[in-house]
């Protein structure tokens, strides 16, 4: 092997060595951009949940997914969960006006789904009440 040779095997190692070492910067990169993409999606929506048990009106209940939650209301709710936190308890009255409340979700729903009983509980701090 010639001189020549030797040298050039070594740029082209020094160069095979040089394209590996941006490709861990470009995937930070990638993930930083969609960690701030996903970031600013969830703060122009602000989703909430909110979870109706079953209750005579509505018999199999139902969880919504909406978008525009208030910065007052938390991101679990429930009309139950309205009561204790306007009144410290759950009465027939305060379910039907925290329920008539609800109304206004209808324009801002993501997504209907079957009740889950996870989320009301989440909502209400693990208490349940009487149906």
């Amino acid at each position: 092997m010639t001189i020549e040779q030797e040298v050039k095997s070594e740029e082209t190692n020094e160069t095979a060595t040089d394209i590996k070492q941006p490709k861990p910067r470009k995937k930070f990169y990638t993930v930083a951009i969609v960690f701030i993409v996903i970031w600013f999606a969830w703060v122009v929506i602000r989703p909430g949940v909110f979870t109706i048990q079953p209750i005579g009106a509505i018999p199999d209940g139902v969880t919504i997914i909406y978008r525009g939650r208030n910065s007052e209301i938390p991101f679990f709710s429930s009309p139950d969960g309205m009561c204790l936190q306007m009144q410290g308890s759950v009465s027939l009255l305060c379910r039907m006006a925290a329920l008539s409340a609800s109304v206004e979700l209808t324009d801002r729903i993501i997504l209907r789904l079957p009740y889950n009983h996870w989320a009301y509980l989440k909502s209400t701090n693990g208490l349940e009440f009487e149906k």
